[in-house]
């Protein structure tokens, strides 16, 4: 049973459906499992009913309005650099207002229900295996499995929506009674889940370079210096999830492929530009082809 594994990593999603794309069109790899985390969990279900396509001009003309209803960035661009940085007149607001996070995320939750429809949600239930995504449980403190397959059309779309919820950034979620958030803040990669769940042989698409030999600009205030410590969490997360899928590769005789990104794509994955993600895209695509032509 096969299975394709994608990362959290933001607007970096774009370089996973390039390579996705590559090994579904090019090496005609079949999945019978898809699993994501945040921008990840957005991706697989378009990638499991096979509309490469759709996917790609859905992820590739993203903006910041798409995602945030209450953005706590402004988006700058000085010469070809683009970049973030912190909307103090709406983060104000919200304290104001007495919420608990910087931003709302509830745009985002209208464009997945728009854009993944119960026509293909039906569709992934009658011909894939599974489609899984991860989420955090913070009352709890634990990291939870959404399968599509104990999940009606409405409550999948709210899990794809909560997977991808960065807070302090982004909104928190409350089902159950339970809070939760970004699956990324748990497990930013579910290589485990795949073999757990039955995968003998996995494609992992690790959305970060596999060596970070660039020193980082720390943030100039506290906001962003926030999300320079949250980037530097996740990434332990994620070698953490690596360490752990390998060691369940191995003693499961699984056979794992990684694909990272050649190089650090961006200091601020909450940067959504079109010309950037259309070149992330692309170089995914060329990633994937170039590593399978040198075995």
């Amino acid at each position: 049973m096969r299975a394709l594994v994608i990362s959290g990593g933001g607007s970096k999603g774009a370089f996973a459906g390039g390579v996705a794309q590559y090994l579904m069109e090019h090496e005609k790899r079949e999945y019978d499992m898809f699993l994501g985390t945040s921008t990840g969990s957005l991706l697989v279900p378009h990638l499991a009913v096979n509309n490469i396509p759709k996917l790609h001009k859905i992820f590739t003309n993203v903006q910041q309005q798409d995602i945030f209803s209450v953005s706590p960035f402004v988006q700058r661009k000085k010469g070809d650099r683009e970049y973030v940085s912190i909307d103090f007149v709406n983060s104000l607001w919200q304290f104001i207002k007495m919420k608990r996070t910087f931003g709302e995320s509830k745009s985002l939750k209208r464009n997945i229900r728009k854009n993944f429809t119960l026509e293909e949600y039906q569709k992934i239930k009658e011909t894939k295996h599974d489609v899984v995504v991860t989420v955090s449980n913070l009352s709890m403190n634990s990291v939870e499995y959404k399968s599509i397959n104990d999940c009606t059309y409405e409550e999948f779309c709210n899990w794809i929506w909560i997977s991808c919820n960065y807070i302090p950034f982004m909104s928190l979620a409350k089902v159950d009674g339970y809070e939760y958030a970004d699956g990324g803040l748990g497990c930013v990669i579910p290589i485990r889940e795949a073999i757990l769940r039955g995968a003998t042989e996995v494609d992992a698409v690790v959305l970060e370079a596999e060596n970070m030999g660039k020193q980082r600009v720390l943030g100039k205030n506290p906001f962003s210096l926030m999300m320079n410590l949250f980037g530097h969490l996740l990434d332990q997360v994620e070698r953490n999830d690596i360490v752990i899928g390998q060691l369940a590769a191995k003693n499961n005789n699984v056979k794992l492929n990684l694909y990272y990104t050649p190089t650090s794509l961006t200091e601020n994955s909450l940067i959504f530009s079109k010309r950037l993600m259309e070149k992330w895209w692309k170089q995914g695509y060329a990633y994937a082809a170039e590593k399978h032509s040198s075995y």
